[in-house]
């Protein structure tokens, strides 16, 4: 019955489960583009999906996702869903999410990180012999570029490390997932607070789309 379904997550608040939970697919997803997920089921109509999110936080401790990816998947199984798809690219984890994919039988979205899906995987990889000194910004983490970059890295309460980390970084590259003008803001005050120039690249949601479409058919 579809009651049985859990809600979708949507940034209006809950969408009512409207089809039976076998009949859903259960996104797993990191945190940082859970408002890029929405918007796309949103966009593309596709109220099924119902998403769940591992920290965004994550993005700094890779070695986490791939334990409690497997924990959630699980979790998804106990909870009746038989259609999973995997909202991360491979993200640091080393090939672990790649070896979960193949021994639960589901997919993740392609690409190494974020920075290339939403860039366009292809566009990404044509681009990396020219920008190996780019230090990549979405609009999570020019939105939270503090809690994300310097208090992880301590750089607000050890500045000296700024030079020692970034030192080999010659530019920011705001990869922007909207048109937003104080996040582009904040994306300017995190280039000339490490001292690197600035680019700004509106890129949408890039391949992300594509995948969200294809896991929701």
């Amino acid at each position: 019955m579809a009651h049985d379904a859990p809600d979708v997550i949507s940034q209006s608040g809950t969408i009512p489960a409207s089809v039976p939970v076998a009949e859903r697919v259960r996104v797993i997803a990191c945190g940082a583009i859970a408002r890029e997920v929405i918007a796309i089921c949103k966009a593309n109509a596709l109220p099924h999906i119902d998403l769940v999110c591992l920290p965004a936080i994550w993005h700094v401790f890779p070695e986490k996702i791939a334990p409690a990816m497997r924990e959630a998947i699980a979790e998804a199984r106990r909870e009746g869903y038989s259609r999973i798809f995997i909202g991360y690219a491979e993200c640091g984890t080393q090939g672990e999410l790649d070896k979960i994919c193949a021994q639960e039988g589901v997919e993740r979205i392609g690409g190494p990180h974020c920075y290339s899906f939403f860039t366009g995987n292809a566009q990404f990889a044509a681009n990396m012999d020219e920008e190996f000194t780019a230090f990549y910004l979405t609009d999570l983490l020019a939105r939270q570029f503090e809690a994300f970059v310097i208090e992880p890295l301590k750089l607000d309460t050890h500045p000296e490390l700024r030079d020692m980390v970034f030192g080999n970084y010659t530019k920011i590259v705001y990869l922007a997932q909207t048109h937003d003008t104080e996040l582009q803001k904040k994306a300017r005050w995190a280039a000339d607070y490490l001292k690197l120039d600035y680019e700004y690249r509106f890129t949408g949601y890039g391949d992300l789309t594509q995948a969200i479409v294809n896991a929701g058919r």
